[in-house]
C-alpha cells in the first residue's frame, strides 16, 4: 500500500471503507486490466461526496487471484492506478487502498496460506486505523459480500451490504444522513 501515515487526533475524522469488486467496479471475477474495468454507475460521484462530506475513502479488497498465480501485484497496482487517475479525472479521491494477495488454496507459495488480513479477517482494516486519525464510531464499511460485513462486525463498526441493484450514490447519501444524527 502507498499511503504516508496520516495519523494526527486533532484531525481524527470518520472513514468510508468500500470494498473494490462488487462496491466500486461490476465484479466479472479476477479483474486486473483497467479495459476490464466497468465501473458501478454513481461510484465516482459516492466517493466525491464521501470526501466533500471529509471522510478517509479507503478502499479494502481481497485479490486472491495473485495468490492463484492469474495476476501479479504490479498488475493489481497498475489496474488500482489507473482507477485513482479516472477519479481524479471526475474530482473524486481514495485515500488508501488495502489488499490482501493471500488464499489458503492458493498456487503460488509466497501467498498461499491463512492470514489475518484476508476477510472476514481485520487485518486491513486495523491497518488503515494504524496508518490514519480515524473516528471509528462514525465510520462505516460498504461492502457486497458476507465477509466484508463479517469484518465490519469484527471491527465494530457499521456494515452497509450494497446489492448491484442498489444506487451507490443513493447509499452512500442515506449514511452521510444517518450520520449527522450521531454524537460528536
Amino acid at each position: 500500500m502507498n499511503t504516508a501515515s496520516n495519523k494526527s487526533p486533532s484531525t481524527s475524522r470518520p472513514a468510508a471503507f468500500l470494498d473494490r469488486d462488487g462496491v466500486l467496479n461490476v465484479d466479472r471475477g479476477y479483474v486486473y486490466r483497467p479495459e476490464d474495468l466497468q465501473w458501478i454507475d454513481g461510484a465516482a460521484a459516492a466517493i466525491r461526496l464521501l470526501n466533500e462530506a471529509g471522510y478517509h475513502v479507503i478502499v479494502i479488497t481481497n485479490q486472491s487471484g495473485i495468490a492463484r498465480g492469474l495476476y501479479t501485484e504490479s498488475d493489481m497496482h497498475r489496474l488500482h492506478d489507473y482507477m485513482r487517475g479516472e477519479l481524479a479525472r471526475q474530482g473524486a479521491r481514495i485515500d488508501a487502498i488495502y489488499y490482501c494477495p493471500h488464499h489458503p488454496e492458493g498456487t503460488v507459495a509466497r501467498y498461499t496460506m491463512t492470514c489475518r488480513c484476508r476477510k472476514p479477517g481485520t487485518g486491513m482494516l486495523e491497518q488503515a486505523a494504524a496508518e490514519f486519525a480515524i473516528d471509528l464510531g462514525r465510520s462505516f464499511f460498504i461492502g457486497d459480500k458476507d465477509a466484508d460485513m463479517q469484518a465490519a462486525a469484527a471491527f465494530n463498526i457499521r456494515g452497509i451490504r450494497f446489492h448491484a441493484r442498489d444506487s451507490l450514490i443513493e447509499v452512500v447519501r442515506r449514511q452521510l444522513a444517518a450520520d449527522a444524527t450521531l454524537p460528536r
